[in-house]
């Protein structure tokens, strides 16, 4: 199964809202990860323990030219230290440019279906705002917990996540109240992007929690409003309901909406999915959690429009 995401990720055809979901148990439960972030599936094997790191960091492991550090998905969801498999897996990933090992049970399959079928899980069930699940997906007769693989590696390692210094290292700023529209599905990303773009003087963001959300929205804005209520969108791809690639596409093709700007920031930008983000009309594509990038991008951008 090495390279599956290489393999499948790029035989959907862009902008249908459908994401290729693989599925893997841990504890006999069934979760998910989009295959976009597999590189490969390979049997577990011995890691070298690194001092003064997360609990749930196994510690460093390097099958061949790269080094990964492995992360005990099992520890890390139930808090319980969990006892080494041989029949274990290691599901290697590649999104936000790094490449971690999550340790599993099992591998069960993979299954195609619409973003439409991926509802938003209730707080009651997630752990309230933080909780780790980002939408739960009807896969056949199963229920699959998608996992915040983000938020994840955002707790154990923060330091690889959205860094507010990048914004401080820009200098003064002044305020701009041009309407952004942000779609992001994770909670704790998008208040740490809406903070970081706030102090980098962007203090008009509406945000929704998907692009179906977004969409609603935007399709519903009055012609004679339009310029007043959007000056640019960042989407991110993965959201439940309506992903990022859709969204794009519906207000590219959209005769009142396809000259604002819209700008994917998103983990998953890679040369497969920039390809993909160019087929429906993207202006720029940026990969997280690179921040002060894409204040930047933001200013050139609107520098254009005026």
């Amino acid at each position: 199964m090495a390279n599956q995401g290489s393999q499948t990720g790029i035989l959907l055809e862009t902008g249908t809202n459908e994401i290729e979901l693989m599925e893997f148990t841990i504890n006999g439960n069934l979760y998910g990860i989009n295959v976009a972030k597999v590189r490969e599936i390979i049997m577990s094997d011995k890691v070298k323990p690194m001092p003064h790191t997360h609990p749930a960091v196994e510690g460093i492991f390097k099958p061949r030219d790269i080094l990964l550090t492995v992360v005990d998905l099992p520890m890390y969801l139930t808090g319980k230290p969990s006892e080494p498999n041989p029949k274990d897996l290691f599901i290697i990933t590649n999104f936000n440019n790094l490449h971690i090992a999550f340790r599993v049970h099992t591998v069960e399959g993979i299954s195609r279906i619409s973003w439409q079928n991926i509802q938003k899980p209730d707080k009651t069930v997630t752990g309230g705002d933080e909780g780790v699940a980002t939408g739960i997906a009807q896969c056949g007769k199963d229920l699959v917990t998608i996992l915040d693989f983000e938020k994840i590696v955002a707790e154990i390692a923060p330091e690889t996540s959205i860094q507010m210094s990048e914004i401080e290292k820009l200098g003064h700023r002044f305020r701009n109240e041009t309407p952004i529209i942000l779609a992001e599905d994770s909670i704790l990303l998008a208040r740490m992007i809406q903070n970081a773009l706030t102090k980098a003087g962007y203090i008009n963001i509406t945000k929704f929690d998907n692009g179906q959300e977004a969409w609603d929205y935007l399709h519903s804005i009055p012609e004679e409003e339009v310029i007043n209520k959007v000056g640019l969108v960042i989407t991110d791809i993965e959201m439940p309901k309506m992903d990022g690639h859709h969204l794009t596409k519906l207000i590219k093709e959209d005769a009142l909406l396809r000259r604002v700007p819209v700008v994917i920031f998103s983990s998953l930008i890679n040369p497969e999915m920039e390809i993909k983000g160019k087929e429906v009309g993207a202006d720029e594509q940026l990969s997280k959690p690179e921040i002060g990038h894409l204040v930047e991008v933001l200013d050139g951008l609107l520098m254009k429009m005026q």
